[in-house]
């Protein structure tokens, strides 16, 4: 199994924040090939590549050398707050089609218990004309990449492994004890898809909380900072900040367990009352600085106000889901001129991307 292993063809579905890392993870080691749809990234990850282990195409019949097809895709909510999961669906119908007899599938994308054995394995079983367990092998290892984070890297964090049977999870933590040094063998597939989707809801909670601490505190004229510092100094209080949640995960992620919850019958009342509290935290910032204004003796219809920092997160290039739609919205319903600064990203992505006037000196 070691020496097979050795051979393997990978083969990454999606080069974005999390299955370009992963593709070139594997390639330190393994032949591997990134797939993504969108031809202009493939010229250019191409034009850009130096590592002969690795290749990028946008030819979907490439799949069909892999043995193992690793799905790296986003997973957002519709404007309804359900699970969009149209980017599995598309990935599983094109893995499919080129899934060569005895290949692993493993989806790594955030979703709700059941969508890879109940969503995406029919999908792949019509589209190949294969059967699951028999001709090809189908597993979950829920992406953990956080942008931004030199300390928890790849190499580094522990990876959560399932697969439909015993010998296709040990096939699976094989391969990706290759690129990371920790890897957990979930009870099963829906455990492991279940572990991943509370992980974010956990935290958006939390965060949550500290909000809400921060909206009761402002009536009594105390600093929140000041009293989470004390309360901190216990050696089991949770140390969590309040602020603005953004991102492409924790705002998304809760909407696909509370989904699944709702359609068995079970109404999620404490997930979506974190939910409610950090969508209006934007609102809260809004007021808070006309308050400012106000307080300083600024006329606020024509106000400049500048804000720093428009990423969904620090040190991250990433805009998806930014909290700071929400609150430039909010502040354009008082007139106030915005003006918006953030080294990570373009001038042109700022104005065009969020709709805020940007300062000179952004990258790009």
């Amino acid at each position: 199994m070691k020496t097979k292993l050795n051979r393997a063809i990978v083969c990454v579905i999606g080069l974005g924040y999390a299955g370009l890392p992963l593709a070139e993870a594997f390639a330190r080691s393994l032949a591997v090939i990134g797939f993504d749809q969108d031809s202009g990234k493939i010229k250019r990850l191409s034009e850009s590549n130096d590592n002969p282990n690795l290749s990028f195409t946008s030819n979907p019949k490439e799949i069909n050398k892999a043995d193992f097809i690793i799905i790296c895709v986003p997973t957002p909510v519709t404007s309804s707050k359900e699970p969009d999961l149209s980017c599995v669906m598309n990935a599983a119908e094109v893995a499919g089609r080129n899934l060569k007899r005895g290949a692993t599938v493993i989806l790594e994308s955030t979703v709700y218990p059941g969508v890879t054995e109940e969503v995406m394995m029919p999908i792949l079983e019509k589209e190949s004309k294969l059967k699951c367990g028999r001709d090809f092998m189908l597993a979950y290892s829920p992406e953990r990449i956080n942008p931004g984070d030199n300390e928890h890297t790849l190499d580094k964090i522990t990876k959560v492994v399932a697969g439909v049977n015993d010998r296709c999870t040990e096939i699976v933590a094989q391969l990706y004890r290759k690129v990371c040094s920790n890897v957990f063998k979930a009870r099963d597939i829906k455990t492991a898809e279940a572990a991943k989707v509370i992980e974010n809801i956990q935290r958006d909670l939390n965060i949550a909380l500290m909000n809400e601490f921060a909206l009761i505190f402002d009536r009594m004229n105390l600093k929140t900072r000041y009293v989470l510092e004390a309360a901190a100094t216990k050696w089991n209080f949770g140390k969590y900040s309040p602020g603005l949640v953004g991102g492409h995960c924790i705002p998304v992620n809760p909407y696909y367990l509370v989904y699944k919850a709702k359609e068995l019958g079970y109404h999620p009342q404490v997930i979506l009352a974190g939910r409610a509290i950090n969508d209006f935290m934007p609102k809260h910032v809004a007021e808070v600085t006309i308050k400012a204004l106000n307080q300083a003796g600024k006329v606020i219809k024509g106000a400049k106000v500048l804000i720093m920092g428009l990423t969904y997160k620090e040190n991250a290039d990433d805009i998806r889901e930014t909290p700071v739609t929400g609150l430039i919205a909010e502040l354009k319903e008082y007139g106030v001129e915005l003006i918006g600064y953030d080294p990570l990203i373009s001038r042109k992505l700022a104005e065009e991307k969020i709709g805020i006037t940007a300062l000179e000196g952004l990258s790009g």
